[in-house]
This record gives structure tokens, C-alpha cells and sequence, in this order.
């Protein structure tokens, strides 16, 4: 088979690892003209991430990457640390950068499969024995599967199944991500001010060498351009200008910064993830939005799963079907653990905007602390992952392979 892979971001690769180790070939388009490397850092718990990481050999690498961070402190306007958080419900068993992970799974795929940036998707046409796909600057291909691994605005999930409006759920907030000189001299640790309908964070990155800045606030539905990045800006400095703390520096160091993460939080929802020779895996097809704290672990599962299907399964049709079974249960936990959460994450409210301070302060010495790490843990865990015949990771290869 001739798979098409849409997204060169964390599901796509995933995918493409698993599908060339069972001898299929594959191709990912990838829209941006090189590998991006801005994003937030994302983690993985429990055995069943571990356990993909491990047999997709890409697990030590992903630990000498990891972020090692400690304490995320809450703050107030004048910086004085009220609250120390968890660490044990932001990092979980192992945290990377999105960045970092792209590419660890880009130089892990980049041997055996064919990368084409700077392009995407126009058109498919199905028939019979393939799908004809037309490229905007490539020329028309034809390929025995194609799949959408392209995000929560997802090109092929449009294409194939309808516009994002009928399957898109916005959960009332909006997040940046960008980063920007550790001005903090933080050390693997991060502080975060919660005002109503607000919150801005910095914590330190990449061995304490930057920082990541992060907003969130609460907001009708934008009607921005995605893509425009001036006016992803302008919306950020006008909800957070005459915010104290560090934020009007960080707003000046969102002109200087070298990439940006602006995106609606949204849920996806649809009846099915596949249609005929077209499939979804990861955000296109689930998305649980970033409060679910699980996009990247279901992505990797998710890849794992469905090459499997497809690589054991007598047809397309049966693959599909066997890849919704096994994960259908698992994404319903995930998009569930995020419901209700965007109130507590941005209260809207002085007053359960001090409620939930008081409470940050008083969890620490609460019984049943350990109760929020349990939980997001068992969501992680709650999928029982089939022995595929390809599950066993290669020999490491010799190093200075060239790209």
C-alpha cells in the first residue's frame, strides 16, 4: 500500500513509524515549509504511553529531552508566590517540548518515508482503487489511503467529511503559546497569575535556555484568521494590556518571539473517523482540546492502533472498525475529563477566581492530595492495547545518517 499522511507534526509521524516497520510505503505532506518547532510542552503517563514509546524505540530520546520540571507557582499582580501546584498534574511521567517530539519522530521517520513541505491538499478523488490527490503546488498523485493527522482544523477531515463547524465544539477560551527569553531565571520551574477571564503563565524551557509564555482567556468565538499572526498579536495585547506582573513584558517580547501557538480550544466530534479510503487519526479526528492534558498520548496510541489494524486486518473497512473499537472508549474518557474544566482553569468571576486561589493554597495539606494525579492517571491508562506482530522496536540504527 500507498499511504498519504497528512500532518508533520506528532500524529503523522507516529503513524508513519509504524506503517513503514510493517513494510507499507508512505508519504507525509506537511504544510508549513519546514518542521515547526514552536508549541507547548506535552506529557505522557501511564503504562500504555510508555509502553508505545518504548516499542517505537523512540523512548530514550524522548527522556534525554524531557523538561524536568518542578514547582509551577501561582502568583499575584505584585509576583508574590501564593500557591505551589502539583507537580505531579502538569508533567506527568515523562514532559517534552512539541517541538523537541516532532522532531524525534521526524528523524526517526525520515529514512524510510517520503516528506513533502511546503505543500498541502487541495482535492481527493475516490474511486474504486485509490484516491486521487491534488496538490496546491505538487502534482496530482494517487495513493491507497490517505490520512488526515492535520490538527484540529484539519485540510483532509474538511475535505472528506464537511466543514469544521459541524463537528467543532468551542470550550469558551482561546490559549497562546510563544517563547521568550528566561528574563525569570527560572530553573525548571514556572509561575502563573489567574485574574477573572485570565491567565498568563512563563515557565522555563529547554534546560533553563528560554522560557515559554502562555495565555489564556475566555472570549466569544473570534472571527480571526487563523493564520494571521498580526492580528493573533493585537488580540493578545489588547485582553492583557494593564495586566501587572511580568506580562507587559512578555507582550513586548511577543513581537521579538520566533514562533506562535494561537488557537481556539475546541473539542472535535464525529460519528466515525474514516470514510471509505480516507481515515482521521489524533486532533483531526478527536480532538479533546488541550484541558484534557491527553492530545499527544492519545495521538501516539492512536497511531500505534490503527497501523496495527491496518497492517492485520483483512480490509480497509475491517481496519477502520477495529481502530474506532479499541479507541472510541478511550478518546469519550479523555474529551470527558476536560468538560467543566475551562471554568476552573479561567474563572470567570473575582470571587471564584479567589475561591479557586484559596483552594490552590490549601491543597497541599488536604487529604486525598494525590486524588486529581490518580484520576488523570487512570484516564491514561484506560485502553487495553493489542500485541501487534510489529510492536517490537528495531535495532538502533548507526548514527550520521544523513537526512
Amino acid at each position: 500500500m500507498d499511504i498519504l499522511i497528512s500532518g508533520a507534526s506528532v500524529a503523522g509521524p507516529a503513524l508513519a513509524l509504524w506503517l513503514n516497520r510493517y513494510g507499507l510505503r508512505t508519504t507525509v505532506v506537511e504544510r508549513a515549509p519546514e518542521l515547526r518547532d514552536g508549541g507547548y510542552a506535552v506529557d505522557f503517563r501511564g503504562k500504555a504511553h510508555l509502553r508505545v514509546l518504548r516499542e517505537m524505540g523512540v523512548l530514550g530520546a524522548v527522556e534525554r529531552e524531557q523538561t524536568n520540571m518542578g514547582a509551577m507557582w501561582s502568583v499575584n499582580e505584585k509576583g508574590r508566590k501564593l500557591a505551589k501546584m502539583p507537580d505531579d498534574i502538569f508533567a506527568g511521567d515523562v514532559e517534552i517540548l512539541r517541538g523537541d517530539l516532532a522532531r524525534i519522530l521526524y528523524e526517526a521517520t525520515r529514512d524510510d518515508t517520503e516528506y513533502l513541505f511546503g505543500d498541502s491538499i487541495a482535492s481527493l478523488d475516490e474511486d474504486a482503487h485509490g484516491v486521487a490527490v491534488t496538490f496546491e503546488h505538487g502534482p496530482t498523485r494517487r495513493f491507497d489511503l490517505v490520512v488526515g493527522a492535520d490538527g484540529l482544523h484539519s485540510r483532509v477531515r474538511a475535505l472528506a467529511f464537511g466543514p469544521e463547524e459541524r463537528f467543532a465544539s468551542y470550550l469558551g477560551l482561546y490559549n497562546a503559546v510563544f517563547t521568550v527569553p528566561n528574563r525569570l531565571g527560572l530553573d525548571h520551574s514556572g509561575l502563573s497569575l489567574k485574574l477573572p477571564g485570565k491567565l498568563a503563565a512563563v515557565y522555563s524551557a529547554r534546560g533553563n535556555r528560554e522560557a515559554k509564555a502562555v495565555f489564556w482567556f475566555g472570549t466569544p468565538p473570534l472571527d480571526l484568521d487563523r493564520r494571521d499572526a498580526e492580528g493573533q498579536r493585537e488580540v493578545l495585547e489588547r485582553e492583557f494590556g494593564g495586566v501587572g506582573w511580568v506580562v507587559p513584558r512578555l507582550l513586548a517580547d511577543l513581537r521579538e518571539a520566533p514562533d506562535l501557538y494561537f488557537d481556539s480550544v475546541s473539542q472535535i466530534h464525529l460519528d466515525r473517523w474514516s470514510k471509505g479510503r480516507v481515515g482521521l487519526l489524533g486532533d483531526a479526528a478527536w480532538c479533546a482540546s488541550p484541558l484534557s492534558g491527553m492530545g499527544t498520548g492519545l495521538a501516539v496510541v492512536g497511531a500505534y492502533v490503527l497501523a496495527g489494524e491496518l497492517a492485520t486486518a483483512g480490509s480497509l473497512a475491517e481496519a477502520f472498525a477495529g481502530y474506532e473499537r479499541i479507541m472510541r472508549p478511550y478518546v469519550a474518557g479523555a474529551q470527558k475529563s476536560a468538560d467543566g474544566v475551562a471554568k476552573l482553569m479561567v474563572p470567570t468571576s473575582r470571587v471564584m477566581n479567589w475561591l479557586m486561589t484559596r483552594q490552590a493554597k490549601l491543597l497541599p495539606h488536604l487529604p486525598g492530595t494525590g486524588l486529581i494525579a490518580r484520576s488523570i492517571r487512570r484516564t491514561a491508562e484506560a485502553v487495553s492495547l493489542p500485541d501487534y506482530p510489529g510492536g517490537r522496536a528495531p535495532r538502533p540504527r548507526p548514527s550520521g545518517r544523513a537526512s
